[in-house]
């Protein structure tokens, strides 16, 4: 499940033609920073820079990847696509001018992401002329996607726009799903490369450098558009609510909330949280209705990070629920 080892001449013929850059969307939920994680797991010597970008005030996911020390830069506090364009080729820039080699960029978006706006900074700006968009990889929840999902602009506007489409968490569907899911993905796109996936594990070979990416017609529907700004968060109605504190959470509390007390429009949930009965961290992930806590060995000092993103939420209201958690 590795990349094969990168040669002098790989690298070289990776490089060439500009950085290659590969974008990672897909649905709130879908396992973006677990495939992300494969890739730096298993790059061996090709040398990844990475962007990060989330919704909402706090960057869970930077926290939850591998180590890259300075390799990794991070884009928060809105869409990239929405708000902070302008910082992302800042910060594609700041990879290009480093002394020490880099060999491939991948991006990771928000799950509210539009990518069309992300893939013109690549190919519509003069970072064209630096890098080389290699594909966009889409990646689905199996488990939690339905055709009701495509009725979020947004959804769609992922999958459209997806070069590679993987099918994640296989394991948590019957087969039967899974091969329904796809031919249903291959009716709305036609040609897109399809994998399938569990826990984000995918040979490498099949999603880098595999040159799918398809910038004349981009380019195009961008043209077509008298709007290029995207305004799908007000047409989905999304909004996230951030929570931190210094205090811990009491466990029963906290589970009386996720069961009783949390909104039912809330889609997509993630924390690092910290609970009196525990001396390690605790990783929260809600996807649906579905959620869970794994634990392991804090790496700062212990804090409580949570983020929710639905539609409509009452921030005020969630904060104080949430803040009814704590302990005295």
């Amino acid at each position: 499940m590795s990349l094969t080892q990168p040669t002098e001449s790989t690298i070289e013929g990776l490089t060439k033609r500009g950085m290659p850059v590969t974008i990672i969307t897909g649905f709130l939920g879908s396992g973006k920073t677990t495939l992300l994680n494969q890739i730096l797991k298993n790059r061996q010597d090709l040398k990844v820079a990475v962007l990060v970008n989330e919704f909402g005030d706090i960057n869970i996911d930077s926290q939850l990847l591998l180590s890259l020390e300075e390799d990794m830069l991070e884009l928060s506090n809105g869409c990239i696509c929405c708000t902070i364009n302008d910082n992302l080729v800042e910060a594609v820039y700041k990879i290009l001018e480093r002394q020490d080699r880099i060999d491939y960029m991948v991006v990771e978006t928000t799950g509210l992401a539009d990518p069309l706006p992300i893939i013109l900074t690549f190919v519509g700006t003069e970072l064209r002329d630096f890098t080389n968009l290699d594909s966009i990889l889409t990646v689905v929840d199996c488990e939690t996607f339905t055709p009701e999902d495509l009725e979020s602009e947004i959804a769609l506007k992922q999958l459209t726009y997806g070069d590679i489409i993987l099918l994640n968490k296989t394991d948590l569907v019957p087969a039967e799903k899974v091969d329904e899911l796809e031919n249903y993905i291959n009716d709305i796109k036609a040609g897109a490369r399809v994998l399938h996936s569990q826990h984000g594990e995918v040979p490498l070979p099949l999603i880098l450098g595999v040159e799918l990416a398809q910038p004349e017609i981009y380019l195009t529907d961008a043209n077509l558009s008298n709007d290029q700004k995207s305004n799908h968060l007000a047409n989905d109605g999304f909004v996230s609510v951030s929570f931190k504190s210094n205090r811990p959470f009491a466990v029963k509390k906290f589970q009386t909330f996720l069961q009783d007390k949390m909104p039912a429009n809330v889609f997509r949930a993630k924390g690092i949280l910290w609970f009196k009965e525990s001396t390690r961290r605790h990783i929260f992930q809600l996807s649906g209705k579905r959620y869970e806590l794994k634990d392991e060995e804090w790496q700062g000092e212990p804090s409580n990070q949570l983020v929710l993103i639905g539609r409509s939420l009452n921030a005020l209201e969630i904060n104080q629920q949430l803040n009814n958690c704590l302990t005295r």
